[in-house]
């Protein structure tokens, strides 16, 4: 099937802080290639970073500009370079994925008449004064993608957005990518033997960086209650600030399971990571605004347990592709790896089946890419 096109040679340009690593880079990164196959040309402005080579890789040209900066000055500064680009560039659409660079992207379409699109990418806190101001600008886009229904309603509650402009487009899974019959087996063993997983060991996957939020604590209690020395908790993900992994050893020393704890870091090769999972577990005690990895590790057809709250609830069905369980419930979380891990080959299969089946019909990159181009030519119409 045919990717919406867009008008010949008309320009749409990103704006984010970096190119580093996250659903923000990579979203950037999946419509960059989705521009350019359809017809247009795609720019992309940031700090630069490592994704960069990335960006122009799929056709897309980058213009580094400092958008990480968030003072009035510094806004009212990159308003005006990206003013000047778009007049230069003639720019169309101005598609913003962060709020600092979406307030200097507002200001400069206001100027020059370009459209403004935003995509409301987290569940962004209001833990001081003005953050709901500081945030709102997410929802002034002529066009708010909001990348779940969790999100959109929390656009419409706290900003009081016409749903009319509000479009929920999920995030995607490349099934190429994420497919399990694609994984030669030597990637496995790469990784299997880099973490130390020996045979037997069943294991229970965490993919989140370490953040208190991501629930790597309620992961180790609900281990230490399961009491199968057999399984084996690996977290894959780096610790950003270097704080959080020494207490998160201490306290499965002290819950008596500090052998059944891996701290793999980042991974490069998260489909293989994936298929060396029994069962993967995403147990953020906050709502998570999507969760790609829910979907990732059911396209990979494992067993996925979940917090009932966020994304989660809209990508996994209860006793038909993964489990559910209150956020913070160690006990509960325990039960669920129980059952799990207790399901025999053929249960295992074809819980593993539906669960593909059901992330291929509605949360691919492709589905993603086409629903965006779709919303460029509302606006271009």
């Amino acid at each position: 099937m045919m990717s919406p096109p867009l008008p010949p040679g008309v320009v749409i340009l990103q704006v984010l802080p970096a190119l580093e690593t996250g659903g923000v880079e990579r979203g950037t990164l999946e419509m960059t290639a989705a521009i350019v196959a359809a017809g247009g040309r795609a720019l992309v402005a940031s700090r630069g970073g490592r994704g960069v080579t990335a960006i122009e890789r799929a056709g897309g040209r980058h213009i580094a500009l400092p958008l990480t900066k968030k003072s009035p000055l510094a806004l009212w500064r990159n308003a005006a370079r990206l003013a000047a680009l778009i007049q230069a560039e003639r720019v169309s659409v101005v598609h913003a994925r962060s709020r600092a660079p979406a307030w200097s992207a507002w200001l400069a379409c206001r100027r020059t008449g370009a459209h403004f699109v935003t995509t409301y990418h987290g569940a962004y806190g209001e833990d001081f004064p003005l953050k709901r101001l500081y945030n709102s600008v997410m929802a002034r886009g002529e066009r708010v993608v909001a990348i779940s229904d969790f999100i959109a309603r929390r656009i419409i509650a706290r900003h009081h957005a016409d749903p009319a402009r509000i479009r929920v487009i999920h995030r995607g899974v490349d099934p190429v990518l994420f497919d399990p019959e694609a994984v030669a087996p030597a990637r496995r063993a790469r990784l299997a033997a880099a973490w130390g997983l020996g045979a037997g060991r069943r294991v229970i996957m965490l993919p989140a960086r370490l953040s208190a939020w991501k629930g790597h604590a309620v992961l180790i209690a609900a281990l230490a209650r399961l009491a199968r020395p057999d399984t084996v908790a690996v977290f894959v993900g780096g610790d950003a600030r270097g704080r959080l992994a020494g207490a998160l050893r201490a306290k499965a020393a002290e819950a008596g399971v500090a052998g059944q704890v891996v701290f793999a870091g980042d991974c490069a090769d998260m489909p293989a990571a994936l298929l060396l999972a029994d069962v993967v577990v995403s147990a953020s005690t906050r709502p998570e605004a999507f969760g790609r990895v829910v979907i990732e590790a059911q396209a990979m057809a494992r067993p996925v347990i979940a917090t009932d709250h966020g994304g989660a609830v809209e990508t996994i069905f209860p006793g038909e592709t993964g489990w559910r369980v209150p956020p913070g419930d160690a006990g509960a979380l325990a039960g669920a790896l129980a059952e799990a891990l207790d399901l025999d080959a053929a249960a295992r299969a074809a819980l593993g089946a539906r669960a593909r089946a059901a992330i291929l019909a509605r949360f691919t990159t492709r589905a993603m890419q086409d629903a965006t181009l779709a919303l460029y030519g509302e606006l271009l119409a």
